[in-house]
């Protein structure tokens, strides 16, 4: 993990970096996931200064109150701000265990109601013009196709295409076993579009890396791993060049296929295994994509729905 760096060396912060640390190495959290906590808890301290609480034990439940609603004012979003609260929660509760505080003022506070958004899909229809159009002549083409085609098919995250690893595919049984958060594992199905565009990229790669050793499967020219924000440039790129009129990044892959697989077997359980959700509650924020779409059938179709 890369060092700790918060601007103010006081007391406040140094408690802050031990905590960091121990997300680091006890909870082996994420760098990502580190990161984000130290960029929320830099907040809290700023508006500890603002109020001049020099002391943990001083923080109550009407100043984290104060937090939330500043951070409102000035135009954070609601699920910005529930971020914030879960950070100082985690961090509270850690003072707690240290016997620093007897009780979290943050326990009870919650984030403002915000609009809740839906997560942006395609059609059916437009995923598969849209990846018959990628054009896998070229050697780049043949590796875009198949991360393309990897995303819908199994709805991976970014992070977990990224890391995926030769051995972690199962061409003969067609699956690929995956490491989400939390480092937890997963099967998921390898649909045969996806398995086609892998093997062929495979070959291509296997010239690139000429007997060098890496267990990548998605990788650049220059033989290191394609990074986050390559994949994402690469499926922009595409999408700018094909012609969608909004943009394309590998989220929209990975909803679009919970939709479209909850659309054809209403089985939210297994689309909740397949993701990789810890909780169904996630999984059903694409029930309410499938409500949109039967309401306008209903407005369309229904004698009574017509005006």
């Amino acid at each position: 993990m890369s060092a700790i760096k918060i601007s103010n060396k006081n007391d406040l912060a140094e408690e802050i970096a031990v905590f960091l640390k121990r997300l680091a190495h006890q909870k082996q959290y994420s760098d990502l996931t580190i990161k984000n906590y130290q960029r929320q808890l830099a907040i809290l301290i700023d508006f500890m200064q603002q109020k001049r609480i020099d002391g943990w034990q001083q923080v109550q439940t009407i100043h984290i109150r104060q937090l939330s609603a500043q951070q409102n004012r000035i135009g954070q979003s609601s699920k910005s701000i529930a971020l914030l609260l879960s950070s100082c929660r985690s961090f509270f509760n850690y003072l707690i265990d240290q016997s620093i505080l007897k009780s979290n003022p943050a326990k009870n506070v919650r984030p403002p109601k915000g609009q809740k958004r839906l997560p942006k899909t395609m059609e059916v229809e437009q995923v598969f013009l849209l990846l018959d159009k990628i054009d896998d002549s070229s050697d780049i083409g043949a590796r875009d196709k198949a991360i393309a085609e990897l995303f819908y098919s199994s709805g991976l995250r970014l992070a977990e295409l990224a890391a995926c690893q030769l051995d972690d595919i199962d061409f003969a049984d067609n699956q690929i076993r995956v490491t989400g958060k939390g480092s937890k594992t997963r099967i998921v199905p390898l649909g045969s579009k996806a398995k086609q565009a892998i093997q062929k990229w495979l070959k291509v790669r296997t010239i690139w890396l000429a007997g060098i050793d890496q267990p990548v499967v998605f990788i650049s020219q220059r033989k290191s791993p394609l990074s986050h924000r390559s994949i994402q440039k690469r499926l922009e790129y595409w999408g700018k060049k094909i012609g969608l009129n909004a943009g394309l990044h590998p989220h929209k892959f990975r909803h679009s296929c919970a939709t479209h697989l909850l659309e054809s077997s209403g089985d939210i359980r297994a689309v909740q295994e397949m993701l990789g959700h810890a909780n169904i509650s996630t999984t059903q924020i694409y029930t309410h994509l499938d409500f949109q779409k039967l309401a306008e059938v209903y407005d369309k179709a229904h004698p009574r729905a017509k005006k």
